[in-house]
Order: C-alpha cells, then structure tokens, then sequence
C-alpha cells in the first residue's frame, strides 16, 4: 500500500483527500505546516508528499528546498492559479508535477499514479547523489549556480531541464541511458515513441560542450539504446 504524506493547512482540504486516497488503497498522513510534516518525516518516509505552497510559517518552496535529496521523495506540489512563478520555481527546483488549485480530487490521484509510476521506472542503480560540484573532461558544473564553466573558464547558464540532462548524465558516467530514462531525469515525465524532446536537449547539451554530434567524443549516440557520457568524473563535495 502506497503511502502519501498530505501537507496542507486547510483542514477540509486534509481530510477530503484523506477519505479519497484512503478509499482508493492508499495510507494516508496529514501535516499542516512544516513542523508537523517534519514530524511525519521523521516516523516514516512516504512514498509521495503532496505540498502546498501557500503554508503559513515556512512555505512549501522552502519545505522542499529541506527535503533529503538522498531520499528521492516523489513530490506534487498544489498551487494557486495566479502563483505561476512559484510553480515555476517548483519545477525548476525538481517537483515532480503540480496540481493548481481548485481541483478534483480524481485529477490528484491520477497525477499521483503517474508521478509514482515515474519514479518507478528508473533502477536503484540511477538515484542520483546529492552532489553540488562535479568536474569531468575538463569541465566543471555548480549544480546550485546552474554554471557549465569551461576549461577556458568560460561560464555557460544551463536551463532547469538542460542541468537536470547533465547531472544524470554526471552521475552516471559509461552508462547508457534509454530516452525513457533521460526524459524522467530531465522533464520527470513519459515520453511517447515519437516525442524528440530529449534528442533536441542532447544536442543543445552537445553544443554547449562544443561536442560535434557527427565525431562525438563526450555525449556518445547508442544505436537503438540511447545516450552515454564517456568520460571520468569528479564529484568534488
């Protein structure tokens, strides 16, 4: 049975979800604030947390900039229509998905279904390391910054889901990664067959390390497997 932690101050909020999920096999925990959902934290890890932005004391950003990273809770944040910022913000940080206010409660258990199928699909083996600085052929990544610096010392911004392709990349050096795997890493999302949203990010990455797509000699193309980062890597902290 899937447990879900809800961390929500509206009380009618807590418990309408409640007796839905509870109704569809899920355990069920609710916190009004951080306080409480620390306390939920610390007697047992949920396999999802439902956030709301808006809480009084710490807000939801700051509540999941304090989340684990080697805990690798999937989270679902709800917001209000008029907080696309913050929502933006959210993903930018890692959320898996948000769920804008008002909404069903049938909309929440499908996003949650989707996110932990999501989380699922990736091997034990790619739970990435919660690494702020990396260092490989000559390059060097601050993974808080978003900065690609070259060995010129030139600094490169990398988007939200340019940085997240990278960093899966990084902390998996060698492997193969499917395009399934790598349109989680960076969109947290499915793909269909015929999505090429992770090729284009592939070759924007490419073109920032000046990696020539036809004589790669970093983002090296698998055939009919997906992409591998060959070269050696440093995490430094």
């Amino acid at each position: 049975m899937d447990h879900v932690l809800i961390v929500d101050d509206d009380a009618a909020i807590r418990s309408l979800l409640t007796r839905y999920l509870e109704e569809h096999d899920y355990r069920v925990t609710t916190a009004a604030d951080g306080r409480e959902m620390r306390r939920a934290l610390a007697s047992a890890t949920p396999d999802l947390i439902v956030l709301d932005l808006m809480l009084p004391g710490e807000d939801g950003l700051t509540l999941y900039r304090s989340l684990n990273p080697k805990a690798r809770i999937p989270v679902i944040m709800l917001t209000a229509l008029d907080e696309a910022a913050d929502r933006v913000m959210g993903l930018e940080l890692g959320a898996d998905d948000y769920v804008p206010k008002p909404f069903e409660p049938r909309e929440l258990l499908a996003r949650i279904k989707s996110v932990l199928r999501r989380a699922r699909r990736l091997p034990p083996n790619l739970a990435p390391e919660a690494v702020r600085h990396y260092r490989f052929a000559g390059w060097r990544v601050d993974v808080v910054a978003r900065e690609l610096v070259g060995p010129t010392d030139v600094v490169i911004s990398l988007s939200g889901s340019e940085l997240r392709l990278l960093k899966g990349f990084l902390d998996h050096p060698r492997k193969v990664l499917s395009r399934e795997q790598l349109a989680t890493l960076a969109y947290g999302k499915d793909i269909s067959p015929l999505d090429r949203g992770v090729d284009v990010l592939v070759s924007r990455l490419r073109q920032h390390l000046g990696d020539d797509a036809r004589k790669s000699m970093l983002v090296k193309t698998v055939r009919y497997e997906g992409y591998r980062l060959d070269a050696d890597v440093e995490a430094v902290d």
